[in-house]
């Protein structure tokens, strides 16, 4: 028996960790995930990634959310805007500038993994709306929450359906399938400030009380291939 479970509303990249993703209309996905996805990161003189928590792996630097990454195409190393959107020259200087830190770098990603949890970050429309009635008076998209594909769920889908794709296979478009596995359990990242979204404490507290701090479906890649916006998931 196969569901189709929705269809592809959005796909997100995020070239340089931690930083604003870029839109596209189309992306290749391959055994590591999608392909340029958190390729790259800002690296401290302790090898720790710039994020906005610190843990045994990531150092918490704020403001990496007001920048954005892009490629140009899809091989090579991505461009860094500032907050204007402008592209600087040298993304390393520019970084040790703006964070007041003279030990960091963006770096390619090595043996360590960039990624938090799984490669994939699956976020449906359901589970969006509810987050944006749960709070109300706080400007809230997909942004918060950085998935890499937001899947526009059918008319009274509940919010966090995510949860009963869990240990399901899923088909996107004509080849790429993905095993889902579990949710992320989200911190302070949500609640953080990017370009027209403000911070706001409320966002990180409603998902806590709600949901146990967890927010969308992670997936690892069965099969790779090419995903389309518009494309069907289907629940295998």
């Amino acid at each position: 028996m196969v569901i189709e479970a929705g269809v592809i509303e959005r796909i997100w990249r995020y070239p340089i960790k931690s930083t604003g993703g870029e839109l596209l209309h189309r992306a290749e996905v391959e055994a590591r995930g999608f392909v340029g996805d958190r390729l790259f990161a800002v690296r401290d003189a302790q090898g720790k990634f710039g994020s906005g928590k610190t843990t045994r792996r990531f150092r918490r630097m704020p403001g990496l959310l007001h920048l954005r990454s892009r490629y140009v195409d899809d091989v090579g190393e991505p461009e860094l805007l500032d907050p204007r959107g402008a592209v600087v020259p040298d993304r390393s200087a520019y970084l040790r500038r703006y964070l007041g830190r003279e030990d960091v770098e963006v770096a390619r990603e090595g043996a360590i993994s960039h990624f938090d949890q799984l490669p994939i970050s699956v976020l449906t429309t359901a589970t969006l709306d509810w987050m944006r009635s749960a709070v109300p008076d706080v400007p809230v998209d997909e942004r918060r929450f950085r998935p890499n594909l937001l899947i526009r769920t059918p008319p009274g889908t509940p919010p966090f359906v995510e949860d009963e794709w869990f240990g399901s296979k899923a088909r996107i478009g004509d080849a790429v399938c993905i095993e889902f596995v579990r949710s992320s359990e989200r911190c302070v990242m949500t609640n953080e400030a990017q370009q027209d979204l403000p911070h706001s404490p409320l966002v990180l507290r409603a998902i806590t009380k709600a949901h146990d701090m967890r927010l969308d479906g992670l997936a690892t890649v069965v099969s790779p291939g090419q995903v389309r916006a518009g494309d069907p998931l289907v629940l295998l």
